[in-house]
């Protein structure tokens, strides 16, 4: 793998936490509603962007493939940003947080989700250097993840949300109504938190467990620790953008946690490839010969990724319209009734 000069990695990362600090402050300064053009023109920057410092870093390194594994990390986080995304989403909508507001929700949310990843990158990086066999843990760990993704167990979220309301109320006055983007307000002369503080909370807590997820898989791709921060950046970048450009798309990918499934499950695999090589069992009778499949290369790694995504996407549009179609069919007859 080429190495990168410390000069350069402390300038860029730098610069892409500007970035993050200029986004925050435009939320934080104008609080509104994104309208579709604004949402593409800024996603399309973001993306434009993560491809123009692959372009600097294939010229960059000492060597192209650090610009391979950037990319391919960039889009394996990527996917797994918009899965984190679609939660969001469902969780604005169980509390019903104000659109006006969400903007400065979602910015919360991904800078606590920044801040999960660099410690588990951390964590990941120091235990990859002195236990090799940590990539065992890493690939079942995927291969589970990938399993209960195919599987689809998000049922008991509503059940957890529940959960963390009822611990946090014993623990902190919260009131049932939102004063605007507010935390804490005043009610009948009591100060009391809002239901934005529980937003946060549940939010907090699901990117903690994506990061759980994230890191491992992308720890698959490169264990340099700098690409793995900067593709955790730009997967972050121009998210709650396209978080109001998904909203109406998220009934519609119906089986994109089958594409997000396949790609985890792949990188299990790999992971486990990779440990049989680095970190072998000897003292397992016939281990040699696991030792003589090939390790996957970052090439083969891109094209799973990439073809999982667009398979999963492709059959959702086409095959999703249908439930949509019916739902909204449902919906019309049911205005039709109350009028």
């Amino acid at each position: 793998m080429g190495e990168l000069s410390l000069t350069f990695e402390i300038a860029s990362l730098v610069v892409l936490v500007l970035i993050i600090v200029a986004d925050l402050l435009i939320v934080l300064k104008r609080p509104h509603v994104p309208s579709v053009k604004e949402c593409v023109a800024w996603v399309g920057f973001y993306v434009s962007l993560a491809l123009i410092f692959a372009g600097i870093l294939f010229f960059v390194g000492d060597t192209h493939h650090v610009a391979l594994e950037f990319l391919t990390g960039w889009l394996t986080e990527y996917s797994l940003s918009v899965d984190n995304l679609f939660v969001f989403i469902l969780i604005m909508s169980r509390f019903a947080v104000p659109r006006k507001y969400q903007q400065e929700v979602l910015m919360v949310g991904i800078i606590i989700a920044l801040v999960a990843r660099a410690i588990f990158i951390l964590i990941g990086a120091v235990a990859i250097e002195h236990l090799s066999w940590i990539f065992y843990i890493f690939g079942i760990f995927l291969l589970y993840t990938a399993w209960t993704q195919a599987k689809g167990e998000d049922d008991e979220e509503g059940d957890g949300d529940s959960f963390i309301q009822r611990t946090v109320a014993r623990v902190l006055p919260v009131h049932s109504e939102y004063d605007g983007n507010k935390l804490r307000t005043v009610v009948d002369g009591k100060k009391v938190f809002t239901p934005m503080l529980m937003v946060f909370v549940v939010i907090g807590l699901t990117d903690v467990m994506f990061a759980i997820d994230s890191i491992p898989a992308i720890f698959g791709i490169t264990q340099n620790p700098f690409i793995v921060f900067t593709a955790n950046l730009f997967a972050l970048m121009g998210l709650r953008q396209l978080y109001f450009l998904l909203g109406g798309l998220v009934d519609r990918l119906v089986y994109l946690h089958y594409g997000i499934a396949a790609i985890l499950a792949f990188i299990g695999v790999k992971l486990i490839i990779h440990a049989i090589h680095e970190a072998p069992l000897e003292w397992i009778p016939g281990f040699h010969v696991l030792e003589k499949i090939p390790e996957v290369n970052t090439f083969v790694s891109l094209g799973v990724i990439i073809g999982s995504m667009l398979i999963a996407t492709v059959a959702s549009l086409v095959l999703g319209p249908k439930t949509q179609d019916r739902e909204i069919t449902d919906e019309v007859h049911h205005r039709g009734a109350s009028h």
